[in-house]
């Protein structure tokens, strides 16, 4: 009974439970809460993306500038080879009249050998004009393709023959020529 009995003045004693407050000033409270938590989430989230979108950014500069080394080092390896080409072609060339220069004279010789004692003066001068000529531009030719085995691509210096890659031609035709006219004479 004595328990009763206190249960029941303390129930009397305390005012009955106030519902909720909802006042204006408790709800700003919450919300300026709620509010500074959204704002520092926020400003979190955009640091992270400006963080991930300049370390893109900076990826991307770094490959572009990769690529750029890349095409680079392409370019100068086409021009390089274009180089190592030419060299090819202009040593081919020089061969190319070596040997003609060398077939033309030996055919001389034979002609000479095999004809020795039914030619005139003239045309022995003649023919010894072409021999001089062809030996001429066989030596010549020899000079020019060393010139050009030494010739570097790396370099930027210009493939170059030399004057004796053109004027081998011109002593080749010259000699043929004389031979030529040596037979004639002959």
């Amino acid at each position: 009974m004595m328990a009763f009995t206190d249960a029941a003045r303390k129930l009397k004693s305390n005012p009955p439970a106030r519902p909720p407050d909802t006042s204006p000033a408790a709800g700003s409270a919450s919300g300026t809460l709620a509010n500074h938590l959204e704002a520092k989430l926020t400003n979190v989230v955009v640091a992270a993306l400006k963080e991930a979108f300049d370390r893109d950014h900076a990826r991307l500069e770094l490959e572009r500038a990769q690529l750029d080394d890349q095409r680079r080092r392409a370019d100068e390896a086409m021009r390089l080879e274009l180089r190592r080409q030419a060299a090819d072609r202009e040593l081919a060339r020089m061969r190319l009249l070596a040997a003609t220069a060398l077939v033309a004279w030996l055919a001389s010789v034979l002609v000479l050998g095999t004809r020795a004692g039914e030619t005139a003066a003239i045309a022995r001068v003649a023919l010894g004009g072409g021999w001089l000529l062809l030996l001429g531009a066989l030596a010549l030719s020899f000079s020019a393709q060393g010139r050009i085995n030494a010739y570097v691509p790396e370099q930027n210096a210009p493939l170059d023959a030399g004057r004796s890659g053109a004027a081998v031609l011109w002593l080749l035709v010259a000699g043929l020529a004389l031979t030529a006219v040596s037979l004639l004479l002959g």
